[in-house]
């Protein structure tokens, strides 16, 4: 009975209305379109969440248009409430994405989480960009078609990483390689910049992007304001950017995967005195909180401190040559 009901719901899900061209929007011709299209506005999507300032700046028309065609598209993608079936249809289309180690997996539910952001933070050395690399290989090897897009910011990315993970899992690591975009960001800005750009590659380049990885998220931000003078500021640009990476998850079922830097609090005498860099903005806009830190034995554990559906919970594991090993 249940078999039957997942089946008419995959059945529903492909008989979707096909979405209006945005040429089809008021006040939008071709030089307009072009315009959005130039600025990132690639769907109707990208035009019913956009604020009336960002496509005034964007095309030029005035404000009423600009709200006359963010309404139209709202009508079109018909934004409103939905049911809780609705919903669990969305949901069949989230893809889990296996690290490797089944314990990993099982703490996050059968693995890494499409259409979500996904923050790992903890000291040097606990894991955090082995996992981002042992992911790419992993979304590699489990479809031909998929593409990574690699966002450094901290010079971390090794493609000689990539070919000790992919030769294991039967992949040519030159074709591996040519299947991962790396963008090496400088600034905060550049960061923000690549982040918007993603939607552009998979628009203009065809590219079916399946994971984003941003290795790390708050480095740039950490150096660039330092004090509290420049707090407030800080955390409204990363406020930004995660929300352009959240958005970037949700619309396009992609799994993005942040690794964040810590701090450790000097007054304090008891407890783990280890705390995520960002503060309640990344808190908050994370999907799942993953928190690394070294055990024994040469392991490393991971703690889910935060997620929408799943206990918290420990897993420990081993980082090798292959890839990432159960405790």
């Amino acid at each position: 009975m249940a078999e039957a009901k997942m089946q008419e719901l995959e059945i529903e899900e492909d008989q979707e209305e096909p979405m209006m061209e945005v040429t089809s929007l008021p006040g939008v011709g071709a030089a307009t379109a072009e315009k959005l299209q130039s600025a990132g506005f690639h769907d109707m999507l990208a035009i019913a969440v956009a604020s009336p300032g960002k496509l005034v700046d964007a095309t030029g028309v005035s404000e009423a248009v600009a709200r006359k065609i963010i309404n139209a598209a709202r009508d079109s993608m018909k934004m409103g409430f939905e049911t809780g079936m609705d919903v669990l249809k969305k949901r069949q289309k989230v893809i889990k994405i296996s690290c490797g180690a089944s314990q990993i997996d099982t703490l996050l539910g059968g693995g890494f989480e499409t259409g979500a952001i996904t923050e790992c933070f903890g000291e040097f050395g606990s894991g955090k960009t082995q996992i981002g690399h042992v992911l790419a290989a992993q979304v590699l090897a489990s479809d031909p078609e998929a593409t990574v897009v690699y966002i450094d910011t901290e010079n971390t990315f090794r493609p000689e990483r990539i070919k000790q993970l992919v030769e294991p899992l039967g992949l040519d690591y030159e074709e591996s390689l040519a299947r991962i975009m790396v963008a090496r960001a400088y600034n905060s800005d550049h960061q923000m910049l690549l982040a918007e750009k993603v939607e552009t590659l998979m628009a203009e380049q065809g590219k079916k992007v399946r994971l984003v990885v941003v290795d790390s998220l708050t480095a740039h931000f950490r150096a660039e304001f330092i004090g509290r003078g420049t707090l407030s500021e800080r955390q409204q640009k990363l406020n930004r950017h995660m929300h352009t990476l959240g958005k970037l998850a949700s619309s396009n079922n992609i799994c993005v995967f942040v690794t964040n830097q810590v701090m450790s609090k000097p007054d304090q005498f008891f407890g783990d005195p280890t705390t995520a860099i960002g503060g309640h903005i990344v808190a908050h806009a994370s999907t799942f909180r993953i928190y690394l830190r070294k055990g024994r034995k040469g392991s490393r554990v991971a703690k889910l401190i935060d997620s929408p559906n799943l206990p918290e919970g420990e897993a420990g594991f081993f980082v090798e040559e292959a890839g990432l090993r159960d405790f």
